[in-house]
């Protein structure tokens, strides 16, 4: 006679188990689970070792069904793939908004969702895929961005383009400052017909900037009539240039509201048998790698992207874990980095 003998599975490793190696109630391991800010940092730290030390896997799925969550978020980016993905401002929020998201639980979906905002992401994010959405470049005619904001948590990078909530959740620069501050550095070393190759203007970014452009100009009694407006991509700030010159072709200093713009206005001024910064000194906006991939390194207003992505991913988390406590208004600061171009 044959007996078959089954052997006991050893057991998973419990919330409670946790709890008992690292000497805290079982509701302080569940909170640093789940990402939570109200627990400190020599706490969490106990709580992780003792997840590590028990090989310890929080299940998911019994925790989503508990409490009606996905664990995840959405980014939405109201743009074409082809400047996602072509502008480096993009993949340093990214990295800042993922390595806020690996110290919890959420995962990161993204939706590049200018090819059609309104319905199928719309029908995605509201068929309850996502606990929070966070949105970058956003514009003007973006309309689903209001109605996203009445379904679920929302934090916007950047000022929100539409002005219908007041109380929204935003992280973003002082981008009227930042431009006063490269334009006044035109200034400083002597351009005496300064211009501005504009951002999109039907974002703020490129209303910011221009306004904050315009004012310095007028501060020193300077025409502020040599603009032209790009769309923040190098083939538009090329394009743009192009029309400045024909325009105005005794500029000899130009604020460009982006680096990647500057990057195709120094191609343009090339073919135009203009030298940088010596015919024509140039500052940008962002600090981005474009600012020091080009042939001349480029002065220009420095900007926090990383930062604020990492910013924007920790106030929708703590949205999320119910904490409203935090300023609906985040500005941080940028600064002037000079280099070859002016």
């Amino acid at each position: 006679m044959i007996t078959s003998v089954r052997q006991a599975r050893p057991s998973q490793p419990t919330l409670e188990m946790v709890a008992e190696v690292a000497g805290v109630s079982r509701a302080t391991v569940s909170r640093v689970v789940n990402g939570s800010p109200k627990v400190s940092p020599e706490i969490v730290a106990s709580v992780t070792d003792a997840i590590n030390q028990l090989n310890y896997v929080p299940n998911r799925a019994a925790r989503s069904l508990a409490s009606r969550q996905t664990e995840a978020v959405a980014l939405v980016v109201p743009e074409d793939m082809t400047r996602f993905f072509g502008d480096p401002y993009f993949a340093a929020v990214v990295q800042g908004i993922t390595r806020r998201l690996d110290q919890s639980d959420y995962t990161l979906n993204l939706l590049v969702a200018s090819s059609d905002p309104r319905h199928k992401t719309m029908r995605y994010l509201r068929s309850g895929n996502v606990d929070g959405a966070l949105i970058i470049s956003h514009h003007t005619g973006d309309d689903f961005v209001a109605e996203l904001e009445k379904t679920m948590p929302v934090v916007f990078g950047g000022r929100p383009a539409n002005a219908d909530n007041p109380n929204a959740y935003f992280v973003d620069v002082d981008n009227a400052s930042g431009a006063e501050t490269g334009t006044q550095r035109l200034i400083d070393i002597g351009r005496r017909r300064v211009g501005s190759i504009a951002g999109a203007v039907d974002m703020p970014a490129g209303i910011d900037r221009l306004i904050g452009f315009e004012r310095t100009l007028e501060r020193a009694g300077m025409p502020t009539d040599a603009v032209e407006p790009g769309d923040f991509t190098a083939s538009g700030g090329a394009a743009a240039t192009r029309r400045l010159l024909e325009r105005c072709p005794d500029i000899d200093g130009l604020f460009v509201a982006s680096d990647l713009m500057a990057t195709g206005a120094v191609d343009v001024l090339r073919e135009f048998g203009r030298s940088v910064p010596g015919d024509v000194a140039i500052v940008g906006f962002d600090d981005s790698p474009a600012a020091t991939s080009g042939l001349v390194p480029l002065t220009t207003v420095s900007q926090p992207s990383e930062e604020m992505g990492y910013a924007m991913a920790d106030i929708l988390l703590r949205r999320l874990s119910g904490d409203e406590k935090m300023p609906h208004q985040t500005l941080m600061p940028t600064r002037l980095v000079l280099r070859e171009s002016a």
